[in-house]
């Protein structure tokens, strides 16, 4: 299997993408694959907790959330900006992995500098003019997708490795508001991703996250097949699901007031 792809993961927060960009990672053959697009210019910084909650102003959630740090403003142009993050995912095979959240495609698109302002076009521009390999991941259930980043923007722990211990105690607080709000936000991204494929007649490599977790190094091998590479090279799980059974309980806590309050689902 000879022939090199660029691929790039399009996912939402907490939909299993960083399981499967580590696993493909840790094949050796897959890319170095990040999530290049997430930093603002102005601070070098992927968004930060209150950035999610902007309009937001209940003082309950804001107060759960730290505050915003100013960062350092990235001079780089867009070539060095380009062949930066070109030399940062590749493998010494020559393939590329990266990994796009809707949210990021304004960022991407600026950085780019395309004049049209269109997605695709700013995704072939890093590759000369050509489609890279396109990877859907998606979470079938937005509750538990939600609770996990409600988690998350309080702790700002975004990933767990494997075998190594998680307790549930981790100073996050639950509240049905917050997680209702990310939950619109990460609905609205997969919805976006679904109606780009649809718009631009792209038939992504489809991985879901159920998938993902029972069977994540076939998973794995499924998507080294779609890229030209070998699948018998799928590793185990480098990570592991930081859902708990606090997590399970905020779930279906967050469904009775969901229900009772008309936030998503």
């Amino acid at each position: 299997m000879s022939d090199v792809s660029n691929y790039l993961v399009c996912a939402s927060q907490r939909s299993g993408s960083t399981l499967l960009v580590e696993s493909l990672a840790a094949s050796g053959v897959a890319g170095k694959p990040q999530e290049f697009f997430q930093y603002f210019t102005a601070s070098s910084q992927a968004p930060q907790p209150r950035e999610w909650f902007a309009g937001v102003h209940d003082p309950e959630i804001l107060d759960l959330l730290a505050p915003i740090d100013d960062g350092i403003v990235d001079t780089r142009g867009s070539e060095e900006w380009k062949a930066d993050i070109l030399d940062q995912g590749r493998s010494p095979n020559g393939v590329w992995g990266g990994k796009l959240m809707w949210n990021q495609t304004p960022l991407l698109i600026a950085r780019s500098r395309v004049a049209s302002g269109s997605l695709r076009t700013a995704i072939r521009s890093i590759f000369d003019g050509v489609d890279p390999v396109y990877i859907h991941v998606y979470r079938e259930d937005v509750v538990p997708q939600a609770v996990s980043m409600w988690r998350a923007v309080q702790t700002r722990v975004w990933r767990d490795e494997a075998g190594v211990h998680s307790s549930g105690e981790d100073g996050a607080v639950y509240h049905a508001g917050g997680i209702a709000h990310l939950a619109g936000i990460l609905l609205e991204q997969d919805r976006n991703w679904r109606r780009w494929f649809a718009a631009e007649s792209i038939e992504p490599v489809e991985v879901g996250f159920g998938d993902l977790v029972r069977n994540p190094t076939d998973t794995t091998a499924r998507v080294l097949s779609a890229i030209g590479q070998d699948p018998d090279l799928a590793p185990p799980p480098p990570l592991k699901p930081q859902s708990n059974a606090r997590s399970k309980e905020w779930a279906d806590h967050y469904r009775i007031d969901a229900t009772r309050n008309g936030y998503p689902l």
